[in-house]
């Protein structure tokens, strides 16, 4: 994992916990449970993170949901 992708993540994690009124480390934990890190962001960086923010936390949330974790 590159320095950039590592970043990526943790703002993203941040972004999160900002919009869903969480701490970053509640969603850092739903997203290692939901594979979310390895299985989605790392590999769809070089698309996702051209998206706005808000767009990918959007993108985020569905895919907990799809996993049944929830919000």
């Amino acid at each position: 994992m590159t320095k950039d992708v590592l970043s990526f993540i943790v703002y993203m994690i941040h972004a999160c916990a900002n919009k869903w009124g969480v701490s970053p480390s509640v969603v850092y934990k739903k997203m290692q449970t939901a594979n979310c890190i390895t299985n989605f962001l790392v590999p769809n960086y070089e698309i996702l993170h051209t998206q706005s923010t808000q767009y990918i936390v959007e993108d985020i949330n569905d895919y907990l949901n799809a996993r049944g974790i929830l919000i």
